[in-house]
């Protein structure tokens, strides 16, 4: 293992300690393209934190590579989104129960045809729409979620203006919606982390000098098709993006390494300097992904997307 100073700071596990861990659901926005990018900027600062917040965790590309690779001493994560932070939540405390009620969907609904799927996943989808979120039914609401994430259309989320859940199903041949070995590497590898459901400023908290900050927001839509903002009910718009700005230099305040990513309205727009000027005290970093911009998947290439660092 690599060693530091005497303060602990993070450090790089050993090859033969790296145990297979990656994300257990799709999300929109998924930062798979940007991973290597965004681990360099993890290593340029190992040696100088051994903290790592992701206050808008989403998914959790970076964080699950975080997971398998760095020696964290202390590790936060939150989103907004109470169904997909009770998920996190049930698989740190309750994955028994969780991979038992996975596994036993997973069997009935893959042998299945067409139409005996549909009616299966709209009985989950109903359940799930109206089931409240309790401490009695976070178990069974994490596996509602879950398998309607495996095997709803793309992978989306997305709820109508009554926050109820309104994808369709997908057309999946055979969706995994048990994976066993990778939820319980995830179990054992969140006991050392602090999951939490609320808004990114309440990481304020967790956040100092030793903390390295990530930060994926919704992003910005770069055309009029592109924009996807019911990840919850409320739209994240240019007042919110211009909030968190201002959370982003509270922070910095701090000494924390911080590292925020987004669209760049470039793309479309050359005179769209909207983070330009919103970050115009932070070095910006603009980096090659393959993304849509509009509703038709033939209009896909090469665009830039954003990397902002203090």
């Amino acid at each position: 293992m690599r060693a530091f100073d005497s303060l602990n700071k993070v450090s790089i596990k050993p090859d033969n300690k790296m145990p297979a861990i990656k994300p257990f659901i799709k999300w929109v926005g998924g930062k798979g393209q940007l991973l290597d990018e965004l681990e360099k900027l993890v290593l340029c600062n190992i040696g100088k934190v051994k903290k790592y917040a992701e206050p808008m965790v989403g998914g959790g590309a970076l964080f699950f590579r975080i997971l398998s690779k760095y020696d964290f001493e202390e590790l936060y994560i939150s989103d907004i989104n109470a169904e997909l932070i009770n998920a996190y939540q049930v698989v740190k405390n309750d994955v028994d129960n969780l991979l038992a009620k996975l596994n036993e969907m997973q069997m009935l609904f893959l042998p299945i045809d067409e139409n005996g799927r549909k009616y299966f996943y709209y009985t989950v989808r109903e359940r799930f729409n109206s089931t409240t979120l309790t401490e009695e039914t976070a178990t069974e609401k994490a596996a509602q979620f879950i398998f309607l994430n495996k095997t709803c259309f793309n992978g989306l989320y997305r709820v109508n203006r009554k926050g109820q859940f309104n994808v369709p199903m997908g057309a999946y041949k055979n969706p995994t919606i048990c994976d066993d070995e990778n939820l319980r590497n995830i179990h054992e590898a969140l006991q050392n982390v602090t999951i939490v459901c609320g808004d990114y400023s309440l990481s304020k908290s967790f956040i100092d000098k030793d903390t390295f900050v990530y930060l994926d927001p919704p992003y910005r839509p770069i055309s009029e098709t592109s924009a996807f903002t019911a990840y919850n009910s409320d739209a994240f718009d240019d007042e919110e993006q211009i909030r968190l700005s201002k959370f982003i230099d509270e922070i910095n305040l701090s000494g924390a390494k911080i590292v925020l990513s987004n669209s760049d309205p470039k793309n479309v727009n050359e005179d769209d300097n909207f983070f330009d000027d919103l970050y115009k005290n932070y070095k910006i970093n603009r980096v090659e992904a393959s993304r849509a911009i509009n509703s038709k998947g033939n209009k896909r290439g090469k665009i830039n997307e954003l990397l902002i660092c203090n």
